[in-house]
């Protein structure tokens, strides 16, 4: 190749690359300003819930992508929150429906619209339906924090009792010849008998019963007080459910019937010609972040399964994974922020590993001593594993709603001797030491190595529930009455002393406050750890990333596809173990 030649096509590709940084900080100005654009005077929000709702967006392209359609559940709040004290927003109308939000996630979004009705604004619920031929408990119990409730005439609302339904593998796993050797800590450690029974055992039915009758009550309270309905004919009304439409209305579930744009016209004429309707994301972006005076607390967020490594979103599964390595990182960097007065630390997670939950456990323990104070606010699921590295705080706040505890272990493996008889494969071996063979499905522990297991859960065991009477301050032997492995609403949990308070964001802020001793009149920004890279530098990297493009729906759709499959074979103990510190999520049909 001539010298000029290889000249020109450098600069041509130099030109090319010019280009395209150009039309993209171009795209990302037009973007900025658009977030920017002013407020209508006079407006009403309005939001989506069928969306469905996360705690966070990984700051990472092929996450951020794949979630960009859910609502950010601090996002959703916050924006209420302002909303309820900006004078230019006059009501807020909502779409409900089948979301898939946890009960912690519905209580948070009920809070935070208690509280925009507060300020004397009105807010509307809207439905298509409330359960088309499936439950609808949920969805109804999220649309009774609003002043009226609207239903499509086509529509029912499904509020039909609450049923948790868990499948047991052991009679698969027989006909496979593959045998569950697992042992834990103790007998309401329910997560392994998925393998190991093919019914409920008696402990694991009495928890399960409790806290469907928690979550339950909590749900008819919620309806008794939003529909002025005694708390029995509530529940008498769920024996009768589902309700068509015009049933919903003489039942006083719902205030009428009406189709979108019926509920809109209602809406304007309350609101007035000249009121605008701007979507929560919209006006979220263009009111920009709260002001950023005041005292700093950091917030830090611990969601998803917890495994040894970085934090990370698989997109095969759709399901976050907790690593030590940044939940570490962010608690050094708040503690050497010298701005930091105290730590916030979201968690929601059913556990994981017990090493890396006694790495995070450190941490949280390390900030303390640096004098920073630490407030935990557990989302859905905060048990197991997620209660371990939440325990050594200075508070915890839960909602009602949140599962909790699950202060136990298990360990153990899948003996796969007999099922590869069955298919005709043979196995051979060598190997230094005798318990060099130890962990391989191909075998059975040994009597010694069985009982090296049982010891090492006794230990893991016991530095648990250690740890617990420490951070909870609590005698060793009140923390043993409680543990068992046994799962807690927040509600039952905080009248046994595993959480301090029932509440959100709002109280878990509160605290951090006091504990930092920052004055109620003092302003406060809250941070988050790791800091997150600038917007639009993200707009641009995803604008120059040869992946986006006409693909990407694609591969959504193909992923959502293959989700459902990935996490059924990780229930059945197909891929890597969960861990020793994970709790059971149950099946409930909300």
């Amino acid at each position: 190749m001539s010298d000029s030649r290889g000249r020109r096509i450098a600069v041509g590709v130099l030109a090319g690359v010019g280009a395209l940084t150009i039309l993209a900080l171009l795209a990302a100005g037009a973007w900025y300003w658009k977030d920017k654009a002013s407020v209508p005077e006079r407006l009403v929000l309005e939001v989506d819930f069928e969306r469905g709702v996360v705690e966070n967006v990984p700051d990472e392209p092929v996450g951020r992508y794949l979630l960009k359609r859910f609502l950010v559940l601090r996002d959703v709040t916050e924006a209420l929150n302002r909303a309820a004290e900006d004078r230019r927003v006059v009501g807020l109308v909502a779409r409900v429906g089948a979301s898939g939000m946890g009960m912690a996630q519905i209580q948070e979004i009920r809070d935070a619209v208690a509280a925009f009705r507060g300020k004397g604004k009105p807010a509307i619920a809207y439905a298509e339906t409330l359960g088309e031929f499936a439950p609808g408990n949920g969805a109804y119990y999220l649309a009774t924090a609003f002043d009226r409730i609207y239903l499509q005439p086509s529509g029912s609302v499904g509020l039909t009792g609450l049923i948790s339904n868990t499948s047991f593998l052991r009679g698969t796993l027989d006909k496979l010849g593959i045998l569950p050797r697992l042992a834990r800590r103790k007998e309401y450690k329910t997560l392994v008998n998925r393998l190991t029974e093919k019914k409920y055992t008696e402990p694991h039915r009495e928890a399960n019963r409790s806290i469907l009758a928690s979550l339950f009550g909590q749900i008819l309270e919620g309806i008794s007080g939003a529909r002025t309905l005694p708390v029995e004919e509530v529940r008498s009304l769920a024996d009768r459910g589902p309700f068509p439409g015009k049933e919903a209305v003489e039942a006083k579930l719902v205030d009428g019937l009406a189709y979108r744009d019926e509920v809109y016209e209602k809406v304007r004429q309350t609101a007035g010609e000249d009121a605008r309707f701007l979507d929560l994301d919209d006006y979220s972006r263009r009111v920009g972040s709260p002001p950023g005076n005041g005292e700093t607390i950091a917030l830090i967020y611990g969601v998803g399964g917890i495994r040894r490594g970085k934090s990370r979103y698989d997109p095969a599964s759709g399901r976050f994974f907790l690593g030590p390595d940044t939940v570490g990182d962010a608690f050094r960097s708040a503690v050497e922020d010298k701005e930091v007065r105290a730590i916030l630390f979201r968690v929601d997670s059913p556990g994981g590993s017990h090493v890396a939950s006694d790495t995070i456990w450190r941490e949280v323990v390390r900030a303390r001593e640096a004098g920073k104070p630490v407030i935990v606010s557990m989302g859905n699921v905060a048990g197991s594993g997620g209660y371990y590295i939440s325990m050594a705080a200075d508070r915890i706040v839960a909602q009602p709603g949140t599962l909790t505890g699950s202060i136990g272990v298990f360990a153990g493996k899948m003996v796969t001797t007999s099922f590869w008889e069955k298919v005709g494969v043979s196995w051979d071996e060598v190997h230094t030491g005798e318990n060099a063979d130890m962990w391989i499905w191909t075998r059975d522990y040994s009597e010694r190595q069985w009982e090296r297991v049982q010891g090492v859960l006794d230990r893991i065991y016991g530095e648990f529930t250690e740890k617990a009477a420490t951070g909870r301050r609590m005698p060793k032997e009140k923390v043993l009455e409680v543990a068992k492995g046994r799962v807690w609403t927040g509600e039952d949990a905080k009248a046994l002393g595993l959480v301090d308070e029932l509440g959100g964001f709002p109280a878990a802020l509160r605290l951090a406050r006091e504990a930092a001793g920052i004055p109620p009149e003092t302003g406060v920004r809250v941070k988050v750890f790791p800091e997150r890279r600038p917007r639009w530098r993200t707009l641009l990297e995803d604008l120059l990333d040869p992946r986006r493009g006409g693909a990407s729906e694609s591969l959504v759709r193909l992923l959502e596809t293959v989700q459902p499959v990935v996490r059924i074979a990780e229930d059945m103990g197909i891929g890597p173990p969960p861990g020793g510190l994970t709790m059971e999520e149950g099946e409930q049909r909300w």
